[in-house]
């Protein structure tokens, strides 16, 4: 898109949005002008944040900040990062499709690449978490949340190059206070929460928190109807205690466990291969129009157990001076079981050692028994194994995932522990200065694996790698060690001559070093006979070290003609640390896709780090004695290196791995507004826009021009929310909310033509057509717009409440996740939440 047409385009769109905002329809989503509106912890009206470290009125902060209060959290149902991202202009997230701890967050076209570092910081009571697996968990009992948009790395630290989200928890009370809140909807859905809080002595208090959630997921297996396809259960216990609360030094010490377990990878898969429509028109299938049908013969779980402990000291060393430590120890195993994909790539219909002869045996078996089962179309499974392009009269096509063994098994792992810790002095050099000194630290030891075996109908083994003769033989493995020491140095300067005008500068300058060792044994596939990691065939793998190293500088301005309107602007550098896919990835793919389809792709073992310029310049302003408010917001961010999930599929099985995009620019604008018309109204709107463009990618180079993957072009979200007394200590109140995502690509590859696997089959097929037919076009794999809408009725006094809420009211489908595996054809895909009424009760004292 040019210039001329951004500018048309965004003005339009803005003009429309402060005219939606008044109307009695619907509305939005509760962002920063609007949360000013609901508190008022320093003056009527006014709502502090703690967007830079310090505490400060959200008006006055120089930058793009979302705000969801306690309040605005109980009357949307609001507990974790999903929620809150729906409810926030400019962001989206993909979460939990193929894993709980599987979450990447996008804030204005920056997105989290799967399997590498996240993009965005998650600070919860000024404590930096370091694992993405908790993005998406909940984090205790909470107060306030703020999300901030761009790079946040000179303030925040690692991993904060699209922004932060900032959380709150309740804090200790003086005297014993506690709530509960239970809700049951569709789907056999159980939600719960319960937290106590209150003085364990002279100046030390306690908060204790829990939560419960358990849902049999919208989908069926349908080869025996059983609700394994996305049911879950989770539970958590958050503990905290509190010392010295507003003395000279203040400790403050939380502990947390949470486990998870449920379904894995609720994927289906869609072809787009335009040269077979004619024989049947779903190998050319629009993602959007896909009817969603599961039926793996292996039941697909995930398990994850998460542990944290940490220490925060606030010490007052002097009347303008403060020193801020705090120590954090994490750790987050994960692992998923589920079916392969390999079927349709004949990897288990011949094994050249006898000793894992009962697999292929298994799988001949279990085609004949399934002969004529609906797989999802344009698959079809016929008497034997064999792929149909060679074997046209009796073969199958069967897709992943199908009801027989011929696809294996995956057993994938995640691990990590880690330790960090940052020590920042805090002074006053006067009313006009403020400064901040400090250092970090963070020592992360992660393992991965992923294993593929084979079938035998005998069950996944738990191990990454089992012997040919075993129930679950390993055909193929990817696993590695990786160990990661941090050090970083930081600080900051603001300056605020008059109440009119501030400065400030902030500089962060960060070192990772990271060593990765692959662990994958000298082992042989007993059905090809090859190595048991491919990449092993072109020498032994041996450890690998890198540095990464950046400067972070961050600068803010900012101008108040009046105390109601902030002429604001910044700049700063995002960086997020390179690192290590698993050894033998860039074998793999140079093997079965380069030199056998001359694949257009490079991929490497290693990738670089990822380094994003980003300006943005607004308006913040209050008019009518606060009934109305509005932040307006125009960016401009180039991303050099951009960090990229790719995805994988062939007769080796499956790949994840990590690439980058040379360069990306990202421009938009974005307008929040809200208005209180009378006492117990309020409406709300906002909207995003993001024009993003791909300018050089070595990666893919067939891709510049294209969009950045996982950006939507635009986000709206309007809403509103009533709430009238209706006598003796009653309240009434409804909300609805309304969110639109605009049309998505999940991957660089858009409307291009790429050669697959099929391309190189075909020629040498009983077919013998010629590779260009089995080119596939990736023009149908964006997903469309899509509106979601919310609603939630509750009558409330000071102790008691009683909620009815229809999530997704309308039953919008839409999709949650597009994964193109671009060399095999196809992309894979996985449905967003379903329609969800419910009742909620809730109380406290």
């Amino acid at each position: 898109m040019r210039i001329s047409q951004w500018f048309t385009t965004t003005s339009l769109v803005s003009a429309s949005l402060a005219g939606v905002a008044f109307a009695a329809v619907p509305a939005l989503a509760q962002t920063a002008p609007q949360a000013q509106a609901e508190a008022a912890p320093a003056e009527e009206g006014a709502i502090i944040v703690t967007a830079r470290r310090q505490n400060e009125r959200l008006q006055d902060v120089p930058a793009s900040v979302s705000v969801l209060t306690a309040a605005t959290l109980t009357n949307t149902g609001s507990t974790r990062a999903q929620d809150f991202v729906n409810l926030t202009p400019g962001v989206t997230i993909v979460t939990g499709t193929a894993e709980a701890g599987d979450t990447q967050i996008n804030i204005r076209g920056i997105n989290g690449a799967r399997d590498a570092e996240s993009s965005v910081a998650l600070v919860v009571d000024g404590i930096l978490k370091t694992n993405t697996a908790q993005l998406n968990q909940r984090q205790g009992t909470l107060s306030q949340v703020e999300l901030l948009k761009g790079p946040q790395g000179a303030l925040y630290g690692r991993n904060a190059a699209a922004g932060a989200i900032v959380l709150q928890t309740i804090k200790p009370t003086d005297t014993l206070t506690g709530a509960v809140r239970a809700s049951y909807a569709e789907q056999n859905t159980f939600d719960g929460a319960a937290h106590i809080a209150g003085p364990l002595g002279d100046n030390v208090g306690f908060v204790l928190a829990g939560t419960y959630y358990k849902t049999d997921g919208f989908w069926r297996n349908l080869r025996d109807n059983s609700k394994t396809i996305a049911d879950k259960e989770d539970w958590s216990i958050d503990g905290r205690v509190l010392y010295g609360a507003g003395t000279d030094t203040q400790i403050d010490v939380k502990a947390r466990y949470a486990q998870f377990r449920g379904a894995s990878l609720p994927f289906n898969a869609a072809f787009h291969l335009p040269n077979f429509a004619a024989v049947n028109p779903k190998f050319y299938e629009d993602v959007n129009k896909h009817e969603f049908r599961f039926y793996p013969n292996i039941r697909a779980t995930n398990d994850q157990n998460s542990f944290d402990f940490s220490a925060k000291l606030d010490q007052k060393l002097g009347d303008r001076l403060k020193l801020v430590a705090w120590a954090l120890y994490s750790k987050v195993d994960q692992d998923l079981v589920a079916d392969g994909t390999s079927a349709d790539f004949a990897r288990y219909i011949n094994a050249v050692n006898p000793a894992a002869q009962g697999a292929v045996n298994a799988c001949f078996a279990s085609t004949a028994a399934n002969t004529g089962f609906a797989v999802n179309q344009p698959g079809f499974i016929g008497a034997i194994p064999v792929p149909f392009i060679f074997a046209p009269a009796n073969g199958s096509t069967f897709g992943p995932y199908s009801p027989t063994t011929c696809d294996g098994t995956q057993y994938q792992v995640r691990k990590q522990k880690d330790f960090s810790t940052e020590w920042r002095l805090i002074g006053d050099a006067g009313s006009a200065i403020n400064w901040q000194l400090g250092a970090y630290y963070l020592h992360i030891d992660r393992s991965t694996g992923v294993s593929l075996g084979a079938d035998t109908g005998k069950g996944v083994i738990k191990q990454l790698y089992n012997a040919p003769d075993s129930a679950n033989p390993t055909s193929l493995l990817l696993a590695d060690k990786f160990k990661t020491n941090v050090y970083a140095a930081f600080g900051s300067l603001e300056y605020k001559p008059s109440e009119q005008f501030e400065a400030g500068l902030a500089l962060r300058y960060d070192i990772e070093k990271r060593n990765a060792q692959s662990v994958v044994p000298v082992a042989t596939d007993p059905f090809t006979g090859g190595p048991i990691n491919p990449g092993q065939a072109f020498g032994a793998f041996t450890p690998k070290s890198a540095t990464f190293k950046q400067v972070e500088p961050k600068v803010t301005l900012s101008y108040k003609p009046t105390p109601d309107f902030n002429l604001y602007a910044n700049w700063g550098i995002g960086f997020k640390s390179g690192g290590f896919n698993n050894q033998g990835s860039a074998a793999v793919v140079n093997a079965n896709f380069k030199q056998f389809i001359n694949a257009n792709v490079t991929i490497n073992d290693l990738y670089d780090k990822e380094w994003s310029s980003a300006f943005e310049a607004g308006l913040k302003g209050n008019l009518l004695d606060g009934k109305l408010t509005f932040d307006l917001a125009g960016y401009y961010t180039q991303v050099h290196g951009m960090q990229f999930f790719e995805f994988f599929v062939g007769s080796f099985g499956l790949l994840r791995v990590v690439s980058n995009i040379d360069k990306v620019d990202l421009k938009g604008v974005e307008l929040n507004v809200a208005a209180k018309p009378v006492r117990g109204v309020k409406l709300f709107g906002s909207v995003n826009y993001t024009d993003s463009e791909i300018k050089k990618n070595s990666a893919r180079p067939n891709t510049i021009g294209n969009k950045s993957p996982y950006t939507a072009d635009y986000t709206i979200n309007v809403g509103g929310e009533i709430e009238q007394p209706i006598g003796d200590g009653l309240r009434f109140l409804a909300r609805a909310d309304y969110r639109v995502t605009g049309p998505t690509w999940f991957s660089t590859v858009q409307n291009q033509t790429a050669p697959t696997l099929f391309s190189g089959l075909l020629p040498i097929s009983a077919l013998q057509l010629p590779a260009v037919v089995g080119d596939a076009k990736y023009d149908v794999a964006r997903r469309s717009t899509f509106g979601v809408l919310n609603l939630r009725a509750a009558l409330q006094t000071d102790r008691y409440s009683l909620a009815v809420f229809a999530n997704n009211v309308t039953d919008k489908k839409y999709l949650a996740e597009v994964i193109p595996a671009i060399e095999f054809g196809g992309s894979f895909i996985s449905p967003g939440a379903r329609r969800m009424i419910g009742v909620e009760l809730g109380a406290k004292f």
